[in-house]
């Protein structure tokens, strides 16, 4: 070899390593093994250790929990909201993040952070339109998201399933089982994930196989029977029931209360000139579309469960032929996790804005999200705003029959493992999750435990409401 070609030979390393650590990607050749280091983590925290539910001395009393979520939200809503968390207590697990937050804290971590759901019980998956008009499934609330231990969102789903099934009857047998394959559902796709090319990995599971993948063929004419209601469930459904003709050519809503009024002409504006905001936080592709739409009305609309109580808007904008489009204009309050991960020493990022945080959370976690997701500023409060009635529909776990369930349990903890894989290594859990069951037989009977608490708690609420300690308007 010549001294100039030996002189290029020399230099090759060297180029490749600056090419090799670019900031933002992985290096390479790869340091260490993630499955490894998933499977490591074990002799610190063994899976067995997650049936573990604590209950400590300073754990607040089920109502006082719940006047403490209630701080902040509108007074006269929050009795429709006690109402609603004192029906069963699935309900009230719906209601009640903060406090399961206070008792996760008390549970074992293997250290792996993702983008949590932060609130991924059972009733929280469902459909929705993507930009085409096709329905997929997948998770959809987020008022919670928030970085943090990946264990959270699972424990929180397979207790869930649990008060679910007994809410339908299912026996305690079947209201386990539906906890303990939930976990295998999630560990399998894990493992599968982690097999894949990285990017097949993040656009995976088609919807067209997820049934397949997780062997929920019971469950197939319910979600036929829910897909084609989903497919009604438009702005224009909404707006035949809920407007009326006015002024030139124009529409408004029409007062429902309590679910839905009409607002202050100053209230309506104020919402409205948000909406410039708004534009500012989508991708500028997103504008021509909007500008083809006038802002006609305005109307506050109670949400659900978890949510009342808080500011939250319709918005009715019209096309050139009249044809509705309608944005809700919710609400962001921090998330109930962040003062709970703040105990467990988990790092907790600063909040620029709350309806960003939900919005970045949700792209996050789905392989598909609205196109007309973003956030503003009411009066100084933060809001996300998203397509309402977006051909949204979702399956109630508490009213499924009891064959069902499984299947149902096996989907959500399918579809969890795929949110989770978008901001956490698959390889990394699925090392620590392993191949056998004793992960699953854990979070089983963790499910099983913490369902008995939640059905205390709900006691001690509904106690609370029949002695008049705390307001409730039930049936609402």
């Amino acid at each position: 070899m010549t001294e100039a070609g030996a002189g290029a030979g020399a230099a090759m390393p060297r180029q490749a390593a600056r090419i090799s650590e670019v900031r933002g990607f992985a290096r390479w050749p790869a340091h260490g093994s993630p499955k490894e280091e998933g499977k490591a983590l074990r002799a610190r925290v063994r899976r067995r250790e997650h049936a573990e539910v604590v209950v400590d001395a300073d754990r607040p009393d089920a109502v006082a929990a719940v006047e403490e979520s209630n701080r902040g939200r509108i007074p006269e809503l929050t009795p429709i909201r006690v109402g609603r968390m004192a029906a069963t207590p699935f309900a009230f697990l719906r209601g009640s993040a903060g406090l399961m937050a206070h008792d996760l804290v008390r549970t074992p971590t293997t250290g792996i952070g993702a983008q949590l759901c932060g609130d991924a019980h059972a009733a929280n998956f469902g459909l929705y339109g993507d930009a085409r008009g096709r329905l997929v499934i997948d998770l959809n609330d987020f008022d919670e998201t928030v970085h943090g231990p990946w264990e959270w969102d699972l424990k929180r789903l397979v207790a869930s399933l649990v008060l679910a099934g007994r809410e339908a009857g299912a026996d305690e047998d079947t209201c386990r089982a539906a906890a303990q394959d939930s976990v295998g559902a999630y560990r399998r796709t894990m493992r599968l994930l982690a097999r894949l090319p990285a990017l097949d990995a993040w656009n995976a599971i088609a919807d067209e196989e997820l049934v397949s993948h997780t062997d929920a063929h019971d469950l197939l004419g319910t979600l036929e029977r829910v897909s084609e209601k989903a497919r009604a469930n438009t702005s224009g459904r909404f707006a035949a029931k809920s407007t009326e003709p006015f002024g030139d050519g124009g529409r408004r809503f029409v007062d429902a209360p309590p679910v839905l009024r009409r607002i202050p002409d100053a209230e309506a504006a104020a919402v409205a000139a948000s909406l410039e905001e708004y534009l500012t936080t989508l991708s500028e592709d997103r504008l021509p579309l909007l500008a083809r739409y006038a802002v006609h009305d305005v109307a506050f609309r109670v949400v659900g469960t978890g949510s009342v109580g808080t500011r939250s808007y319709v918005v009715l904008l019209l096309d050139h032929r009249g044809e509705p489009l309608i944005l809700q204009v919710k609400e962001a309050r921090p998330s109930v996790l962040l003062p709970h991960l703040a105990t467990l020493g988990h790092p907790v990022p600063k909040v620029e804005h709350e309806g960003r945080r939900v919005v970045l959370g949700q792209k996050r976690m789905q392989v598909v999200s609205d196109i007309l997701l973003g956030w503003t500023s009411v009066d100084g409060h933060p809001y996300q705003v998203r397509q309402f009635r977006n051909r949204k529909g979702s399956v109630d776990p508490a009213a499924l029959a009891a064959d069902q369930i499984d299947d149902y349990a096996r989907m959500t903890g399918a579809l969890l493992a795929r949110a989770h894989a978008h901001s956490a290594d698959p390889r990394l859990i699925s090392g620590y999750c392993g191949k056998n069951e004793e992960l699953d037989e854990a979070f089983a009977a963790f499910a099983v435990s913490y369902a008995d608490r939640t059905e205390a708690d709900h006691a001690e609420l509904v106690a609370a409401v029949r002695s008049g300690r705390i307001a409730a308007e039930m049936g609402v």
